[in-house]
């Protein structure tokens, strides 16, 4: 009877561990930029840690046609950006952070307007070192600015806004 116990406590202990495993990475700060009628495309920020090195290999939303893992960089003096393909590696213990102009979930599309102060879905899909997968189900807030800054004091360049040229 002994020797049941045991092994009930080790295949307990076992899928407690697994269920850890899951919960490899912490997000936080976590915001969508909200959109005008009519605008097809946002960006979604957020910082995120992992316990073990691991790579954020995709993310979906059910209010985005297409959403991708994106970076924005510069390139010859001018910036660029673009999807990445084999996603973001998240090194173990170092928060990560997703901005507007750098780092950011990509979500074109869309299928509504991302109406401030509501939320929308977000599933992020993570592998890590050992090709173990999980998947972390959100809920975001959409809004103007990142969270802490005041209305306008970004400075950053809304997704799928165009900027009209300057007159002489």
């Amino acid at each position: 009877m002994k020797r049941k116990t045991t092994v009930a406590i080790m295949l307990a202990a076992a899928l407690c561990t697994g269920h850890a495993l899951a919960q490899n990475v912490v997000a936080k700060d976590a915001w969508a930029r909200a959109t005008v009628q009519g605008q097809k495309a946002s960006g979604a920020f957020m910082t995120l840690t992992a316990k073990a090195d691991t790579t954020l290999v995709s993310v979906a939303s059910s209010v985005a046609g297409v959403a991708e893992v994106h970076e924005m960089k510069m390139d010859g003096g001018v910036m660029q950006m673009r999807a990445l393909p084999k996603g973001l590696e998240l090194p173990a213990g170092k928060a990560v952070t997703l901005k507007p102009g750098s780092f950011h979930l990509m979500l074109m599309d869309l299928k509504v307007p991302l109406q401030k102060d509501t939320t929308i879905p977000l599933a992020l899909r993570f592998k890590d070192a050992k090709g173990v997968e999980s998947t972390l189900d959100m809920k975001v807030p959409v809004a103007s600015t990142a969270p802490g800054v005041p209305t306008g004091g970004s400075g950053a360049h809304p997704h799928g806004m165009h900027h009209a040229p300057a007159k002489p």
